[in-house]
């Protein structure tokens, strides 16, 4: 961490990933003075470990740094979802937790379909709508009124702990729950529902909302004049710090496959979602599958050493389909769809290889869907997340891909809403 500079406002960008949380901080300038990290400390679903494990990691930036910022925002990951009261509070039971973005209800994908008259992201199994139906369901089921509750998604939520309330809900993260990015409003019948108190007012990303309630500003030793941001999906996020340019585009590999490419024009199809980021439209998907898997059969240590034991120019000769259960969001949304996770062979390090050449394989498809539904053909990939260190994983991706993959580990989705909280503090009117 360097020492503070004279310019009086520096920036933070929080992620709130699959796998834990990460802070950026950034300057005036942009220059990236601080990254922490750490797993949640409750499960991943649990919205009181969000709370705490940002705590935790803003009071161990340096204080001189933290009383220059000026601007937050936060990234989510895209579809977790939640049910609270209006003062953002938890409901008993297992409504105290989320329901995560992994997460298909294929038992209110009709209803949800129905709703928003069967388009978009929000119309599939797979989509923060169904799960918002499943939600509603269970509060039902426990005498509960959904009228007088909310539904927010998880950056949202923490959002509204900073602003002190729970009003707004940031556009892309959002469009699975029915939001039409190009209306501006709510899809189908979605406004005219029972429950339609329960969705939140939308605004777009970098939209200054307000500033940080004094009790939370007080708690984080923050200033009270810092402003909260609008932020993304965690994908999305991940791209602003990227910054692509013409004919490149982005894959996340972290716990999950993530394809991002800017476009003229918003892409409508199942599993495919079209945002609206820094006044361009940036379309992708996201699939259930990813690096998140390897795990359940090998530790870092192993990875690493594995890995090296690869030869990219041979195949593995194994067509595996790595998804950690069933179902598919992108690039087929297929809530039924199986893993083929054997044979195994003997030998450990063939055996990783077939699991990246499985999710290489559901890579080269997405771009290959997305190029299908009218999107432009990809020049060059700019690789973030964990799997970005894997150096015989870029080797296998560009052979299959047939494009120059470049690795950039160091690129995170923190440091992207950083950019995107600074962006927005210069460009508000002086006091």
């Amino acid at each position: 961490m360097a020492g503070p500079l004279a310019h009086p406002l520096a920036s933070l960008g929080i992620d709130l990933g699959s796998s834990g949380l990460r802070v950026a901080l950034v300057d005036g300038e942009g220059g990236l003075q601080a990254e922490l990290a750490s797993p949640y400390p409750e499960c991943f679903s649990h919205p009181r470990g969000w709370r705490w494990g940002l705590i935790e990691l803003i009071h161990q930036l340096p204080r001189p740094w933290r009383a220059r910022i000026g601007a937050l925002a936060i990234d989510g990951t895209s579809g977790t979802l939640l049910i609270c009261r209006p003062d953002g509070s938890l409901l008993p039971g297992p409504l105290a937790q989320a329901l995560p973005y992994h997460l298909a209800c294929p038992e209110q994908a009709a209803g949800a379909a129905t709703l928003v008259g069967g388009c978009g992201p929000a119309a599939s199994a797979s989509g923060s709508l169904a799960r918002a139906l499943q939600l509603l369901a269970q509060a039902r089921n426990q005498g509960l009124d959904p009228g007088e509750l909310l539904l927010r998604h998880q950056a949202d939520w923490l959002m509204g702990w900073l602003l002190g309330h729970w009003c707004w809900g940031e556009a892309g993260n959002n469009l699975r729950l029915g939001w039409d990015l190009q209306a501006n409003r709510w899809l189908g019948q979605l406004s005219r529902q029972p429950w339609a108190a329960a969705l939140p007012a939308i605004r777009a990303s970098g939209d200054v909302l307000g500033p940080l309630t004094p009790a939370v500003a007080s708690l984080l030793e923050l200033p009270p004049t810092c402003v909260v941001v609008a932020g993304s999906t965690d994908a999305n996020a991940g791209v602003l710090a990227a910054a692509p340019a013409a004919g490149e585009a982005v894959t996340v590999l972290g716990t999950t496959l993530v394809l991002k490419q800017f476009t003229n024009a918003p892409i409508e199809a199942p599993g495919v979602s079209s945002h609206r980021v820094d006044g361009r439209w940036l379309v992708g998907g996201a699939s259930n599958a990813g690096a998140g898997l390897l795990s359940r059969f090998f530790s870092d240590t192993e990875l690493r050493r594995l890995s090296r034991q690869i030869d990219p120019r041979r195949p593995s000769g194994l067509a595996l389909r790595p998804l950690p259960s069933r179902g598919e969001r992108f690039p087929v949304d297929d809530p039924e769809l199986e893993p083929i996770l054997e044979p195994r062979p003997c030998s450990d390090a063939l055996y990783l290889q077939a699991l990246l050449e499985g999710l290489t394989e559901i890579e080269r498809q997405g771009w290959l869907r997305l190029q299908q539904l009218g999107a432009p053909p990809v020049r060059r990939i700019i690789t973030l997340g964990g799997g970005a260190h894997n150096p015989q994983w870029r080797s296998l991706r560009q052979r299959a891909l047939g494009v120059p993959v470049l690795n950039r580990p160091a690129l995170s989705a923190a440091l992207g809403m950083a950019t995107l909280a600074r962006r927005s503090l210069q460009r508000r009117p002086p006091p």
